[in-house]
């Protein structure tokens, strides 16, 4: 016995797997997860349609058990996962979900809060919907192409004969193997308009088609924001996004969320709000409740805390920081009748469809042509038979084959010559002439006036605008989603969201922070780690920024009320902030970001700029005074007042005091600044330094600390002093020349 060998091919494991995955990748793209354009379905969605229809699920008949659906499907033509499928057989019945469902659910398909909650296909039932009809009516009237299903025990329809183009009133999205679709729905009545308006105009303009259509239509009511230019640009290229923004109301004071954006969870809502109230961001709102019940699914209340809160900024932020303002993305990306996937813009997706449309037309008009010629050759015969009554009955009774002789006797063809041997005797009565004459001239002038709408480019248009009308009419409804142009939602500040309470910023020598309520406290009464003492303290608002500046000249800023209470001994800035090596904490500085600033150092340097200047969102900080090597950077001061009419005075550490106004300093957000006042190269090289400023008015007093010794300036008593910027000031009096501090009263 030979045994027979089976001959093999060698291949390269690279050329193996590039086939294999561009076999699959085609696969997903064509049978999985994107949409033909003539139905607008995906093949598990076409499957399940066919196999309810053929169940006879119609939107008359009574509701069934969605599991015998599923295995009927899976059976017969979708070899996949129950799970799978009884998902998609929900998202098509989901009112929320689909804006025009393609099945009637009965029992639990999910809610808007929980489109997965649905219950188990045992205990749901299901119909197609009237809707449904637009798909499945002309499916056995030689519309569409069948093919076998995957064992070849039966046929499936490779497309259904749409009416409509669903692909764009359902909308669909599918991620395929290195492509996408993101179809939104839209409006039914609009889409019909903009096809008749195609067929009417062929050189309509993308532009044109969007007078009609205005853009998405959501199952939600709430509103589309998006400008109208950027609509057309999308339906101009087949991509672009799109943003919807929920409705709310004036009730009694509260605010009354009615609507949300599409597949936008009230639950999620209720949770991202009252995040925001639990971290203290939004102490404008006092309570949150979820009103909604299955007559009106979507009610939230928010309720002020008080009547003052600006509603509008409030809902402002909310849609900025939540998803009561979503973003969708369109990518019209669908499989042509060349069956090859591409993002179509309108135009040409309308286009297209048109051609789909007018190809079923003309399918189905040629089937019930070839239908009316085959009825009216077996009348004919019929008609001889009735006419030859006597002759037939004959041939009949007395001849074993009856049908050849018949056929030879009449000229008969055997489709006539069987269709009169199967006619019953009943039907030869004597008026059944008349009914064969009479369906005849019947049949005749529905062909005849069939075969002229086939030889007639503008009858078969203006068919196909009348069904699409009628359809329209039947299944259309009023946009839900209304489209209004809103400027960009923006989010409130954190200090806007902060309640402004005085407090004081305190820092210690070793760089902990802390904030006390209130100015009436003495920061270095405060208990501190052992080793540390009081540094430097600030007042402000604890909305506003504290801001801490170290030896290298950086600047670190935080909302003061997220410091700890001063009951405790506060934290190391070094936890929340990443200063260079070796850095010290000097000082703390807190106040509107408005307040003029003066920024020195001890080699007499600096300039005039704004708190703002000094605000970071970096750990690192920000750079804003360049230190001169062998410098320090000397206390900060916060200028009261204007700064044009301010003066400044510097102080050095061999007694010489200088005043001259504030406004001959440069104002700069960072950097070196101009000379304060001179320091002689002798002194300089002798460890001599810049000990003090202070800004202030003309109408406040100038104290000059010397160990237990002060002097008061004011007036007149500043005259030994003025100057201008740079120049050396005048010496102060013996016992006051080793200046600590200069302060300010008044």
């Amino acid at each position: 016995m030979v045994t027979e060998i089976v001959p093999y091919e060698q291949i390269p494991l690279k050329d193996y797997a590039e086939k294999a995955y561009l076999d699959y990748s085609m696969y997903v793209v064509l049978d999985r997860a994107l949409p033909f354009i003539g139905d607008g379905l995906k093949p598990v969605q076409r499957r399940i349609l066919y196999a309810m229809s053929d169940l006879g699920l119609s939107f008359q008949a009574k509701h069934r058990k969605c599991a015998k659906t599923v295995g009927d499907v899976i059976g017969n033509y979708h070899p996949h996962g129950d799970s799978a499928c009884y998902d998609a057989l929900v998202l098509m019945a989901q009112p929320f979900s689909y804006r025009y469902p393609l099945i009637d659910g009965q029992g639990n398909f999910g809610s808007q809060d929980d489109p997965k909650s649905f219950a188990a296909m045992r205990y749901t039932e299901s119909k197609l919907t009237q809707y449904a009809k637009v798909l499945l009516d002309e499916l056995g009237q030689g519309t569409v192409e069948w093919e076998p299903n995957y064992d070849g025990s039966r046929e499936e329809p490779s497309w259904l004969p749409s009416r409509l183009p669903n692909v764009l009133l359902n909308g669909t999205t599918g991620i395929a193997v290195g492509m996408a679709t993101d179809i939104p729905p839209h409006n039914l009545r609009e889409i019909v308009s903009a096809c008749i308006r195609l067929l009417d105009d062929p050189e309509a303009t993308t532009a044109d088609l969007c007078e009609h259509v205005r853009g998405p239509d959501y199952p939600t009511a709430a509103e589309i924001i998006t400008p109208r230019s950027e609509l057309l640009k999308l339906y101009e290229t087949g991509n672009g996004s799109l943003r919807a923004r929920a409705v709310y109301v004036r009730e009694n004071g509260n605010i009354v969320i009615t609507a949300l954006p599409f597949q936008v969870s009230p639950t999620k809502i209720m949770e991202q709000i009252a995040e925001q109230i639990k971290a203290k961001k939004l102490p404008m709102v006092e309570d949150l409740r979820d009103e909604g019940d299955h007559r009106q699914p979507v009610r939230i209340v928010i309720m002020p805390r008080s009547n003052r809160v600006d509603v509008d900024e409030l809902m402002q932020h909310l849609f900025a920081t939540t998803d009561l303002e979503k973003s969708y993305r369109a990518n019209l990306n669908v499989i042509g009748l060349d069956g090859r996937p591409q993002v179509k813009a309108l135009k040409a997706m309308l286009s297209e469809w048109l051609v789909f449309r007018t190809d079923t037309v003309k399918r189905r008009i040629t089937h019930r042509v070839e239908k009316i010629e085959k009825r009216l050759h077996l009348l004919e015969g019929l008609l001889i038979a009735f006419l030859n009554l006597d002759e037939v009955i004959r041939i009949v009774r007395s001849e074993d084959e009856p049908k050849p002789v018949l056929m030879a006797r009449f000229a008969l063809t055997d489709a006539q010559a069987e269709y009169i041997l199967e006619t019953r005797l009943r039907q030869l009565a004597r008026l059944e002439e008349m009914k064969i004459r009479g369906e005849q001239q019947e049949l005749a002038r529905e062909q005849a006036d069939l075969n002229a709408i086939l030889a007639s480019k503008t009858k078969l248009k203006n068919l196909i605008k009348k069904e699409l009308e009628a359809d329209a009419k039947a299944f259309g409804d009023d946009r839900r989603s209304p489209l209004v142009e809103r400027e960009q939602a923006k989010a409130l500040s954190e200090s806007d969201l902060t309640p402004s309470e005085p407090v004081t910023v305190i820092l210690s020598e070793k760089g902990w922070a802390r904030a006390a309520k209130g100015f009436d406290i003495d920061p270095a009464q405060l208990s501190y780690r052992e080793g540390d003492r009081y540094l430097a303290s600030a007042r402000g608002r604890s909305n506003q920024h504290a801001i801490f500046l170290d030896s290298t000249g950086r600047a670190y800023s935080c909302i003061a009320q997220t410091l700890p209470s001063a009951r405790g001994q506060g934290e190391p800035l070094t936890g929340r902030f990443d200063p260079p090596s070796g850095a010290r904490f000097l000082s703390a500085i807190a106040g509107d970001e408005n307040n003029a600033l003066v920024l020195a150092t001890s080699a007499g340097y600096g300039f005039v700029t704004k708190l703002e200047a000094l605000v970071s969102r970096n750990r690192a900080g920000k750079q804003v005074l360049t230190v001169p090597e062998g410098s320090d950077v000397v206390e900060p001061i916060v200028v009261p007042g204007a700064v044009s009419s301010a003066l400044v005075a510097a102080v050095t550490s061999d007694g010489h005091l200088l005043v001259f106004p504030l406004s001959e300093l440069p104002e700069l957000d960072k950097g070196k600044g101009n000379k304060i006042i001179n320091l002689p190269a002798s002194k300089r090289e002798a460890g001599g330094s810049m000990l003090a400023i202070a800004a202030f008015q003309p109408n406040q007093e100038l104290v000059v600390v010397a160990g237990g010794r002060i002097t008061r300036l004011k007036g007149s008593d500043l005259d030994a002093y003025r100057g201008t910027r740079a120049q050396r000031g005048g010496l102060l009096p013996r016992g006051l020349q080793r200046v600590d501090r200069l302060e300010i009263v008044g």
